[in-house]
């Protein structure tokens, strides 16, 4: 990272330098553009601004683990980089080129920006296939370091894997080991001390699941004991599936206390959304109008039956709206369902199932490219539905519903969802389910717009579509 900053610092500086003073006009009582000093000031910047990111921490591990953090870290370098030459140059009286700073600038920030989306994409690429994972011992109980497990292996982008258990108030049996999925490791108790605990295999990081394990002296004790040993200590506090911006720490007594703000969904209910769902609905809608006429077309000339499918669904606080499609089947594709559902693949009560007969060749490849789907934009401007939310169910698979998944209507069902994006077809019901109400707890606008942009990159690699 360190190099590619360099390169892209360097790029950046040589084409503002370039473009100022070989290409523009320089007045006449500016300094020549051939003088050594604008060489120097030039490299100056380089300079400094290289230190400004060391200093920043800009290239550490946590901050590229942490996303936006980097960009941020990043942009706040260089914005102290160029307050600072404004500064400098009021107290000096110098009056530096508007021109090749703004280049510069811009550019800059920008291949910074650029090499640290590609750095990142490609970490987390590796770590998908099991490289650069840090070894993390879990302390507290059995179970809780089975859910830890199936959380570090489900999601291995974050870079964590669990090499060892340690239950410091019980005594482990014998060559005990906990399993999930492919992966199993040890399990140690009382009869092995920390020290012996994180030689397991060369621990990282410690994450803390069950603090009662430890109790309050043992939380300060362990954490005096990890100093100097270049190993970091997490603790877990048992909350999954909350936003940050939900999650506060508070201290009282001196001791840090998780404060939980309630369920987002009410503010789901704003007319600023309501306003952006109409105006995204009639952009698209406008834009693809072109593509919409000749799918009708093709349908209409290709087989039987209406243009458009319109299928009841069940939307927020369960009342039923008339949901519109592209017709991608047969036209009694309802009626043979039955005789298919041996075949059916979908989690839950979804009915999936791939190369199903019941698809016309047009609807398969209205399917490949989510073209089918574009009509439940009408369904927003009617205000049915909203661009992003949980998937528009049928009234057969609400009657499945327990008390958990109804929370899934609290807020307006979307064209596209958080589920959508995360797997699409290839999710498992439970998983479906727990991305959805995650969503509705922890809505946003600012995730209702990254949905967006991550689904229009799912439909262009067609994940999971058929």
């Amino acid at each position: 990272m360190f190099a590619t900053d360099a390169l892209a610092l360097a790029v950046a500086i040589s084409v503002a330098h370039v473009t100022r003073y070989a290409f523009l006009p320089v007045p006449e009582d500016f300094v020549s553009p051939t003088n050594v000093k604008l060489l120097i000031a030039s490299s100056a910047l380089f300079v400094v601004w290289m230190a400004a990111l060391s200093v920043g921490r800009t290239r550490g591990p946590k901050i590229l683990d942490s996303g936006a953090a980097q960009y941020q870290a990043v942009g706040r370098a260089s914005f102290n980089v160029f307050a600072g030459i404004a500064i400098v140059a009021l107290v000096v009286k110098a009056n530096p080129s508007r021109v090749f700073i703004g280049i510069a600038g811009i550019l800059g920030v920008a291949l910074l920006f650029l090499s640290r989306r590609v750095w990142r994409a490609w970490v987390m690429s590796r770590r998908a296939h099991g490289s650069f994972l840090a070894n993390a011992l879990v302390i507290g109980g059995v179970r809780s370091a089975q859910d830890i497990m199936r959380r570090f292996i489900n999601d291995p982008v974050h870079g964590l894997q669990v090499v060892g258990v340690w239950v410091p108030d019980r005594v482990a049996g014998r060559r005990e080991r906990i399993h999930v999925g492919e992966v199993d490791v040890p399990v140690m108790g009382t009869e092995t001390g920390l020290e012996d605990a994180l030689a397991v295999d060369a621990v990282d990081i410690v994450v803390v699941t069950d603090t009662e394990h430890l109790g309050h002296d043992g939380m300060r004790e362990l954490a005096w004991a990890l100093e100097g040993n270049d190993v970091d200590l997490l603790v877990a506090p048992n909350v999954v599936d909350v936003a940050g911006p939900r999650v506060h720490l508070e201290a009282h007594g001196n001791m840090p206390l998780i404060y939980l703000s309630g369920p987002a969904y009410s503010r789901a209910r704003t007319i600023r959304r309501a306003v952006f769902d109409r105006c995204f609905a009639s952009l698209v809608l406008v834009l693809a109008s072109p593509v919409l006429l000749v799918a009708a077309l093709a349908i209409r000339l290709t087989s039987k039956g209406p243009i458009f499918y319109r299928s009841e669904r069940i939307g927020e606080h369960g009342i039923p709206f008339e949901m519109f499609k592209f017709r991608t089947m047969v036209h009694d594709a309802d009626q043979v369902r039955e005789e298919l559902v041996k075949h059916n693949i979908g989690a839950g009560p979804l009915f999936k199932m791939r190369d199903d007969p019941r698809v016309t060749s047009v609807g398969r490849l209205l399917r490949r490219f989510s073209i089918d789907e574009i009509p439940q934009f009408y369904n927003v401007l009617r205000g049915d539905m909203s661009v992003v939310g949980p998937r528009p169910p049928l009234q057969c698979e609400v009657d499945t519903y327990d008390e958990t998944v109804m929370r899934r209507l609290l807020i307006k069902q979307g064209v596209t969802g958080l589920w959508q994006v995360s797997g699409r077809s290839d999710l498992s019901w439970e998983d479906s389910v727990r991305l959805d109400i995650d969503y509705v707890e922890n809505w946003s606008m600012m995730r209702d717009l990254q949905i967006i942009l991550q689904t229009a990159r799912a439909v262009l690699q067609r994940d999971g579509a058929y």
